[in-house]
């Protein structure tokens, strides 16, 4: 099934997926800004700090499951590349990226995303560019 914007060509698309995860990271930028929120506000959330806030009770395996993108909300590894929303910071991430988005457009098979799980929230250990295509794409889980 056509996406929106869909040239039937997956790399040009891919082009354009990416350029405009980092069009909405500009504007959520601006907004924010004319909002007067912390210039810290869309940084992706740190794993490591929610841990340490809450406390570790412990750790176990759920196997595969599909979760909602919208529940992911951080990252395992201090991660500059992506902001809050999982778009990309800058042009660093382009080529990989793109290689993900064409290949998620060609149809092909996609490893799963590895993340923790704190009460109804994941953060991301391995996976963070998927998560990013996923969401521009429109799409509303993940494996």
């Amino acid at each position: 099934m056509p996406r929106s914007g869909d040239t039937g060509f997956p790399m040009v698309n891919a082009q354009s997926d990416f350029l405009k995860a980092r069009r909405k990271r500009l504007l959520s930028r601006i907004a924010a800004r004319l909002r007067g929120e912390p210039s810290d506000f869309d940084l992706i959330l740190p794993f490591e700090e929610v841990v340490a806030a809450l406390g570790r009770r412990g750790e176990r395996f759920l196997g595969l499951q599909s979760i909602e993108l919208d529940s992911i909300v951080g990252t395992v590894e201090r991660s500059r590349e992506f902001d809050r929303g999982f778009r990309p910071t800058s042009s660093r991430v382009r080529g990989r990226w793109e290689r993900i988005a064409e290949a998620e457009r060609r149809g092909e098979a996609m490893p799963p995303i590895d993340v923790y799980r704190i009460g109804q929230l994941h953060f991301v250990r391995d996976g963070h560019h998927r998560v990013s295509v996923a969401r521009t794409q429109g799409r509303s889980h993940i494996d």
